[in-house]
């Protein structure tokens, strides 16, 4: 079943969904028709050009203010070395990577339509994964885990992961997905619609953490 092997991690297995939920092109015409998911099938955010225009605005104010303050941070680290000061620091220039990664994939989107979020708001994120007692994570979605509710918790993974801009929420959701996926009943365990949107939940934190990296849009081409 191509999307539990996508699932699994392999990825590059032809049918299997690129980063951002959208299938690379085939290197060659003719491999086209061996591809799982058709085009109509690929992930199609329900947000318009002008949306992603003003989110693309805000998040590049928002990554100069971050900039100016690992800026200042490291002006200020000779005078204040201590470990709590490198914390702020750590956090501060960890925070801004994640926040470039999502730029990016918003600029990726805009140029070429590919690794689109399913959403471009920030939602809440409240959660401690190493909380004591341990609590379920804050979901919208409820935990049931029959078919209907394990492809909305799925799909609501999917949109929080892309939604990300720290590297909490990166780590928090990652083990948010992590806990969840084992917990649905074993006969829609292996539901190919669920397993799609946690496939493109996970290929997300990958590229806010920069392990998968976002190909550059190609350039326009001039008019004449």
């Amino acid at each position: 079943m191509i999307a539990l092997a996508c699932l699994a991690g392999l990825t590059g297995l032809a049918g299997c969904p690129g980063p951002g939920g959208a299938l690379p092109p085939p290197a060659n015409p003719e491999e086209a028709a061996h591809t799982s998911l058709a085009d109509e099938d690929a992930y199609k955010p329900s947000y318009g050009r002008a949306e992603l225009q003003r989110a693309l605005i805000s998040e590049r104010g928002t990554e100069a203010s971050l900039e100016r303050r690992v800026a200042d941070l490291e002006a200020r680290q000779e005078n204040a070395s201590n470990p709590a000061f490198d914390d702020q620091l750590r956090v501060a220039t960890a925070d801004l990577a994640v926040r470039r990664h999502f730029i990016a994939s918003l600029e990726a989107c805009e140029a070429a339509g590919r690794w689109c979020p399913p959403r471009l708001d920030d939602p809440p994120w409240p959660y401690d994964p190493d909380a004591d007692p341990p609590a379920d994570p804050p979901l919208s979605a409820q935990l049931r885990f029959d078919l209907d509710s394990w492809r909305t918790i799925a799909a609501e993974l999917h949109g929080r992961a892309c939604a990300c801009r720290t590297l909490a929420c990166v780590d928090s959701v990652g083990v948010a997905i992590n806990e969840l996926e084992p917990r649905p009943m074993p006969a829609v365990a292996g539901d190919d619609e669920a397993a799609v949107e946690v496939t493109r939940a996970r290929e997300c934190l990958f590229r806010l953490r920069d392990r998968t990296a976002i190909r550059p849009p190609a350039p326009a081409v001039p008019a004449e």
